[in-house]
This record gives C-alpha cells, sequence and structure tokens, in this order.
C-alpha cells in the first residue's frame, strides 16, 4: 500500500537532485543516514542533527526536508530489488563513511533482511534474523510463530484460494480478512484500508470471489470489538546485546478511513500495562533491533496483540519529540558515537498527518474548526515543523505542477 501522502506509483517515478546546493559531499564528516522511507523518518533522525539521504521521487515530502542532502532515483524494491540493491551499493561506494541504512516499510524491511550479507560490507544497520523478519512479515507464518510462543493473538487461520466459508472452524463472526503480506500489491483494489471487517457467511463468500479473482490468499482473523482507538502500541530498540536502548508507547486517534485504516493521528502515552506486555513479549520473540507491537483491547480490557513489525516508522517523528528517539539511538549504536540522553518519552505528545486527518476527522464526525484546533496542537506533524516547514508544500507543489503537465501533455 502507498504510504500516506504519496502517490501510488511515486516509489516507481524518477527522481533527480533537489538542486546542487543541496549535495553535500566531503563537508560532513560524519556518516549519513541512508532512508528508504518517508518524511516522518528523516524528521526522527534530523532532531538527532542527523544528515539524511533519501530514495525517494520528487512528490515526496522527504526530499525537500532541510536534513537532507541528496535524493536517490526511487526503486520499487518490491519489483526491482537487485536493481535497488545494485542503485544502494554504487551510492555506498561514493562515500567516505559507510552510510547508515533505514528502512520504514515491508518490501524495503525484506530486502535489508535478505541481502544482508551483501549490504553489511557497504552500510551499518540493524535489523532482526532472518528468520523472524519473514514470520513477522507473513501473517500466516506470525499465526505460527504466536501459537508456539503462546501470545496473545486473537484466533485466526489462513484461508487459501481453495477454501470456502465453510471452512472456518471454530472461528466465530465478526471476522477481518487480511491479506498474507501487508505489500500484496492488489489489495489496494480490494478495499480503501488495511483489512476488512466480515459480519457473516455470505460477506465472506463475496470477497473470496473477489479474492479468488486477484488471486490472492487471505488470513482471517476474530475481530476485537472497539474502534480504532482502542488499538496501543510499544515501541522498541533493542541492541545487539538484548539490553532495551530506548522505548515508549502509544495510542491512535484517528485513522483513515476510520475503520481498519491508516494511522492520521496518534499520541504518545505512558502505560505501564502496555509497556510490560511489550517488554514481555519482545523477551519470547528474542527480537533485535526496533520493533513496533500492536495492541487492541478488547471490551474485557484485554490486550490482544495484533501483529509485529520490525522496523522503523511513522511513531518515531512524534516519540523523538516526546524525548525517545529510537532513529538516533540506533545510529549512535552503529556509529559507535554517544547515545542521546536516556529519558522518558512525555506523554501527550500528538502526531497528524495533515494530508489525510482532516479526512479521518470528517469521517469521524469532527467539524472543520475543531480539527484544526487539534492540529495546531500537534507537536508533531508529517511534512512541517516551524524550523522545517517546505517539505509538505514544496511537495504538494511539485506534485500540482505534474498534474497540469500531464493534463497539458495529454
Amino acid at each position: 500500500m502507498a504510504r500516506l501522502g504519496l502517490d501510488p506509483g511515486a516509489r516507481r517515478a524518477r527522481a533527480r537532485p533537489l538542486a546542487p546546493r543541496r549535495l553535500r559531499g566531503s563537508e560532513n564528516p560524519n556518516p549519513r543516514a541512508c532512508v528508504l522511507g518517508d518524511v516522518d523518518l528523516v524528521r526522527a533522525l534530523g532532531l538527532g542533527a542527523i544528515r539524511s539521504v533519501v530514495m525517494a521521487a520528487r512528490t515526496d515530502p522527504a526530499c525537500y526536508s532541510r536534513s537532507v542532502d541528496a535524493i536517490l532515483e526511487p526503486i520499487d524494491s518490491a519489483q526491482e530489488p537487485e536493481r535497488m540493491l545494485d542503485s544502494l551499493l554504487a551510492f555506498a561506494r561514493r562515500q567516505h563513511e559507510r552510510p547508515v541504512l533505514f528502512y520504514d516499510n515491508d518490501w524495503d524491511l525484506l530486502l535489508v533482511s535478505r541481502h544482508r550479507a551483501r549490504l553489511q560490507d557497504a552500510f551499518r544497520f540493524v535489523v532482526a534474523r532472518p528468520e523472524m523478519v519473514e514470520a513477522l512479515v507473513d501473517k500466516a507464518l506470525f499465526q505460527t510463530l504466536a501459537r508456539d510462543l503462546e501470545l496473545p493473538v486473537p484466533a485466526a487461520q489462513r484461508m487459501a484460494l481453495t477454501d470456502d466459508a465453510d471452512s472456518l472452524g471454530s472461528l466465530r463472526y465478526p471476522i477481518v480478512a487480511k491479506p498474507l503480506t501487508r505489500h500484496a500489491a492488489t489489495w489496494p483494489a480490494l478495499l480503501l484500508g488495511k483489512a476488512v471487517l466480515i459480519e457473516d457467511e455470505q460477506a465472506l463468500r463475496s470477497l473470496q470471489r473477489v479474492a479468488r479473482e486477484a488471486h490472492l490468499e487471505m488470513l482471517v482473523q476474530e475481530h476485537v470489538p472497539g474502534p480504532e482507538t482502542r488499538i496501543e502500541s510499544y515501541h522498541v530498540y533493542v541492541d545487539d546485546t538484548g539490553a532495551i536502548a530506548g522505548e515508549f508507547t502509544g495510542r491512535k486517534l484517528r485513522t483513515y478511513p476510520v475503520v481498519h485504516g491508516i494511522s492520521t493521528a496518534v499520541a504518545i502515552t505512558d502505560s505501564h500495562e502496555v509497556r510490560t506486555l511489550g517488554r514481555e513479549l519482545v523477551r519470547r520473540l528474542d527480537l533485535r533491533g526496533v520493533a513496533k507491537l500492536d495492541f487492541k483491547r478488547g471490551t474485557d480490557d484485554r490486550l490482544y496483540l495484533l501483529e509485529v513489525n520490525p522496523r522503523f516508522n511513522l511513531w518515531h517523528s512524534p516519540g523523538a519529540v516526546a524525548g525517545v528517539d529510537l532513529p538516533a539511538l540506533v545510529y549512535a549504536d552503529v556509529t559507535g558515537g554517544a547515545r542521546p540522553s536516556p529519558r522518558r518519552a512525555r506523554a501527550g505528545v500528538r502526531w497528524c498527518n495533515l494530508a489525510y486527518d482532516a479526512r479521518a476527522a470528517r469521517q469521524a464526525g469532527i467539524g472543520p474548526l475543531r480539527w484544526l484546533a487539534s492540529a495546531v496542537r500537534s507537536e508533531a506533524k508529517s511534512g512541517f515543523a516551524w524550523e522545517d516547514p517546505l517539505p509538505l508544500p514544496r511537495a504538494v507543489l511539485c506534485r500540482l505542477r505534474h498534474q497540469l503537465r500531464s493534463r497539458h501533455e495529454g
């Protein structure tokens, strides 16, 4: 699924350097961050005074951040992994110091994990064990892992193309259907959100017909009742000794669409319960590197584990504003620098995606003035900060120019 604020084909479009004055080479003695990610990851690094090179299209706000030195041609790691790998290695060879590699989506995570042997001579990075990455990205494998480790996940099972609605076994409606992998290219064509709620057998049969036409297998899972605001998360960086170097907790405020959508507004919390359970599950999984554990609080007030994402993500921007900069901690460790001073995350820090949160608020019945006041009060905004205000406006202007040019040429 495309990142919020980007065109679906943005990662495939060709990009050029922003301007010669922004291409700083040897004048920056510190290793640069090479970011396979969006503006929120760039922002978290920038708050740690870390310069970045991004692989992104010119419509991506990340290209216009003050902390970005240069842009690499965007390549789709799902479609052209070898070409992307060659491009990254060629970039690394031109650097005086080995860059630090950061990634914030599943395909880029898989590329780094599967090609770690080739990448580790050219880059510095942290990543979970290969078998753990594969198990956490694939939802069917994750269910097997969860059963073996007795993780508190909702009951679920894989639904193959040949299965029918009668094969649910003991699963009870309503259920949630998800693609086995988040990067399934056909899934966005089936629905707007990350998953679909199935109320009864008839609805499941309808979805199965569409899934078969798309040759898409699914995971079906018992639904944990309640709105998306009951989704809480634990964010952590575990160093190579197994020690927790940094952590914080958070909660979703709004998503777009309202049900099973992408986060558009979130808040940092200080939940002892989420932190304690998160630490325990990280121990059971024997995780290394960064991870986000998503929970949903059921009507029985129990926390159910929905997924574990062993990669960087948008939460690292509000986390950094709140005082726990996980990307900066990783950078310090892999470059041998001093870690930022340990702090407890300041609860209440909010982040919002200005491009989509107004739509999410409208769907949630929140009026424009009330939403605007909420957005202004958000300490972290995707693509905008008072000391770095241009990423989102310049990306919007770039996209408008592109659309006007396309209409004129058409």
